[in-house]
């Protein structure tokens, strides 16, 4: 656009569900091609060199090999731990993505959906304001085991996946994001309202503290 017009839109659009991990994966990805890059580069110098030996023109292959040697290294190591956090993003976006398109079914209720709210150095997946409440939902999707059970159990404490506890925790996250909407919309608004964090766990079953208490007794 140039300096005599302007865009027709007031505020920007909606975010879509996992947009934020949406670009931490296509960051991910020129990261992992700057590695690949410079392996390919010394591998085409090392083969240069090689064919400057094979017709007697005095070259230096040992030192250009080496220079090859740690450049592929350099990739395999950068590529490994890039790929592993691709992996975790993509499986983390597309949970997101199935959470939100489920909670676009309230929409029809009257509730009122947004997704992947940007604050300072987090955001909030998914927000959902109804005449039931207001919701703030957290999804986390954690890898299952490939054969077995695949539970997720909460004693009013604590969230455990099939019995061990996770270095995080996503209850204390879920209300410091619960927190902050409702200051937000304290501050937007001038109103108090009540924000209620909510954690879900796609493709799991998950049992809450009645249910665990009641196991624990042996009913």
């Amino acid at each position: 656009m140039g300096k005599d017009s302007a865009s027709p839109l007031k505020d920007s659009p909606l975010r879509n569900p996992g947009q934020s991990l949406d670009s931490q994966i296509d960051d991910l990805r020129l990261d992992m091609f700057e590695p690949l890059l410079v392996a390919m580069i010394f591998i085409v110098i090392s083969i240069m060199e090689w064919f400057r030996w094979y017709r007697d023109d005095r070259p230096h292959p040992l030192f250009y090999s080496a220079l090859a040697v740690a450049g592929v290294i350099y990739a395999v190591v950068r590529t490994h731990r890039s790929w592993t956090r691709l992996q975790r993003l993509k499986l983390g976006r597309d949970g997101e993505r199935a959470v939100g398109q489920y909670l676009e079914q309230v929409r029809e209720e009257g509730a009122r959906v947004f997704h992947d709210i940007v604050g300072k150095d987090f955001n909030l997946d998914h927000v959902v304001l109804s005449t039931k409440g207001f919701f703030v939902v957290e999804t986390k999707t954690w890898s299952k085991p490939v054969r077995g059970e695949a539970n997720i159990t909460y004693d009013g404490e604590v969230i455990r996946a099939n019995g061990r506890k996770r270095d995080r925790d996503p209850i204390r996250q879920a209300i410091a994001q619960g927190g902050w909407l409702r200051d937000l919309l304290k501050e937007s608004t001038g109103k108090p309202f009540v924000v209620k964090p909510v954690i879900v766990f796609p493709g799991w079953y998950v049992e809450g503290a009645a249910t665990a208490a009641a196991k624990a007794r042996g009913v």
